[in-house]
């Protein structure tokens, strides 16, 4: 698979993930996106930074962000615990939503056992809080498309959340979907990040368009 570059600057490189590659190096992995970037980075220089700013599932495909230098990785890491990172994800969902737009509080507890996210009403012990908003933005033959704006940052929150009120992604058997989406992906693209500059009134986004497939022609 060819790394697809969105951005790069001396700061970080910006790029496109596709769905079924993890993001960070694993002995158990023969080829990550982390792989690819040291592999597009290692014609410039010979042993290169690679920051791991932050991840999307296996499963989700979009915007993905490298630091290529230390001082970058702690920026960021700044930026999100102190919640200055904005995402915009898009999902295909087979089943009809209720509303056109609706704003979703959960709390998630994380099943390590099953690798899962269980999805409360109301405060459980060891569960966090998990907040979303969602907005109708098209329909085609597979289903319908969501614009997502996670308001905190949980394990599998959008496909948790989604599958708990009856919209489980499409391909993502794990939340109860049962249709057939490509290998080890599932219809959950991460199409926009936005961050504002530590100390400045510059804000800079980053942006990608859906997978080249059936399923996102809308």
């Amino acid at each position: 698979m060819k790394l697809e570059v969105i951005h790069e600057n001396e700061e970080y490189l910006v790029v496109n993930k596709t769905g079924g590659l993890i993001s960070e190096k694993s002995s158990f992995e023969d080829w990550t996106v982390e792989d690819q970037v040291n592999k597009y980075l290692t014609k410039k220089k010979r042993k290169p930074f690679i920051g791991i700013i932050h991840r999307l599932d296996r499963v989700t495909s979009g915007v993905l962000i490298f630091a290529k230098k230390k001082s970058v990785l702690v920026s960021f890491n700044e930026l999100f615990s102190r919640r200055k990172v904005k995402k915009t994800y898009w999902a295909v969902v087979k089943n009809k939503p209720t509303k056109e737009k609706e704003k979703l509080v959960h709390f998630l507890f994380k099943n390590n056992l099953k690798k899962k996210a269980n999805i409360f009403k109301l405060s459980k012990k060891g569960a966090q809080e998990a907040i979303l908003t969602y907005e109708v933005m098209g329909k085609n033959n597979f289903g319908y498309l969501l614009k997502i704006k996670p308001k905190t940052g949980r394990f599998h929150q959008i496909r948790a959340q989604l599958a708990h009120i009856g919209l489980p992604i499409i391909g993502d058997e794990k939340y109860g979907s049962d249709q057939k989406y490509l290998p080890l992906s599932i219809c959950l693209h991460a199409q926009k990040i936005s961050y504002q500059v530590l100390g400045t009134k510059e804000y800079r986004s980053y942006q990608t368009d859906a997978p080249n497939n059936e399923f996102w022609k809308f």
